[in-house]
């Protein structure tokens, strides 16, 4: 059987590329669904794009590579999509984008532009083997216990990475790329919580706060969480993309608050009282319980002298620990890391040595920030690689 183009994954960039590719276009996917990890994003109402996305949201070794996708296909053009097939959205905070219904509208919405288009999908497909010929390539494949060979001068690596192997998720797209010659960057876990071994926050678990989070080289203001394993909300996850093993990360557990003037006042109104006690009316009361062995906390707030309250709010403005890691693959909402941007054209994905092959998605390495970003560059660069197989005729 002969296509025009073969992508690999029906997942977010898959599809979007299938919608603009033209010709004989053909998706493949183990799954027995296509868009799986939209389904169950944002909580099964997808978080399908960010209001503010632009390329220094985006962590890659090439931090420009990003830059000319993401120019042309916009998260203006995908509101102006969602709200051309009547999906009804709203904004959550730092201009997260959700559905007012269900991820699978995304989902749905995709699969009629793919028709539309006059792509094919086969599911329940597993690529068997993949090799190039002297007009493109050929694949061996295995659809529902059916072998067939699949010719295509075009072919699509958008299979994703490592996250969320209970999903199916492998390293199949880096494994291509190295049968063709491309590099592949280190790849880890990003999006993903961090572990302490020794279980140190289990009696905080549930306890969520805003907080600064940083270390050497981002910083974030958001939600963290704690958990029976560690500590986990938005915050955390953020600056996970960022942290190596062994690394130390400071916690905030004030920001933006004027607590040492908050103390001061309340120790001239309530002086007699317990500091915990005043210390519970800005933080959770059982974070200060938990805080006073470390911090030493103890007596009345009128026995704090001003030496002592500056310290104390030193303290729980930088609030330092080290996490023994994270929890890996198995939580990560996406991978750091993978096919090497320098082997790649930037402007349609295209391997520059292998004519006819491409990578889009969360299998190349340009890796986003929570809330809707790592979307974003999934229709930004399955646009991109669609439109110029479109371009080739």
């Amino acid at each position: 059987m002969e296509f025009d183009t073969v992508i690999l994954g029906a997942g977010a960039a898959g599809l979007m590329c299938a919608a603009h590719a033209g010709g004989r276009a053909l998706v493949i996917d183990h799954a027995r669904n296509p868009g799986e990890k939209i389904r169950i994003s944002g909580g099964g109402r997808c978080n399908f794009t960010n209001l503010y996305a632009a390329p220094e949201n985006f962590l890659s070794q090439n931090p420009h590579f990003c830059k000319s996708a993401l120019a042309r296909y916009t998260q203006w053009d995908f509101i102006e999509l969602v709200g051309r097939h009547g999906i009804a959205w709203h904004e959550k905070t730092l201009g997260q984008l959700f559905c007012d219904g269900k991820a699978t509208q995304i989902v749905a919405m995709l699969r009629d532009e793919m028709d539309k288009a006059g792509a094919a999908l086969w599911l329940s497909t597993a690529l068997a083997d993949v090799r190039r010929t002297e007009s493109g390539f050929s694949l061996t494949l295995d659809r529902e216990g059916d072998r067939k060979t699949v010719d295509c001068r075009n072919l699509v690596l958008a299979t994703g990475g490592k996250s969320i192997p209970k999903m199916g998720a492998t390293g199949l797209a880096y494994d291509i790329a190295r049968q063709f010659g491309l590099g592949v960057t280190e790849t880890r876990p990003a999006l993903v919580p961090f572990t302490f071994s020794d279980g140190r926050f289990a009696p905080l678990a549930g306890v969520s706060l805003p907080v600064g989070l940083s270390n050497a080289r981002a910083s974030f203001d958001e939600a963290l969480l704690f958990t029976h394993r560690g500590l986990s909300g938005p915050a955390v996850l953020q600056l996970s993309s960022y942290w190596r093993e062994g690394e130390e990360i400071a916690v905030n557990l004030i920001p933006g608050m004027t607590l040492l003037e908050a103390l001061r006042a309340q120790r001239q109104q309530a002086g007699r009282r317990a500091l915990t006690t005043e210390l519970g009316r800005h933080l959770p009361s059982r974070l200060v319980e938990y805080l006073v062995p470390e911090l030493g906390l103890s007596g009345n707030l009128a026995d704090q002298s001003d030496a002592a309250l500056e310290a104390l709010c030193a303290r729980l403005s930088d609030w330092r620990l080290t996490p023994s890691g994270t929890e890996g693959y198995r939580t990560a909402e996406v991978t750091l890391g993978g096919i090497d941007t320098d082997g790649l054209s930037s402007r349609t994905m295209e391997a520059k040595e292998v004519p006819g092959l491409f990578a889009i998605g969360e299998a190349v390495d340009v890796t986003g920030w929570l809330g809707g970003y790592n979307f974003q560059w999934a229709w930004a660069s399955g646009y991109a690689a669609g439109t110029a197989i479109a371009a080739k005729g």
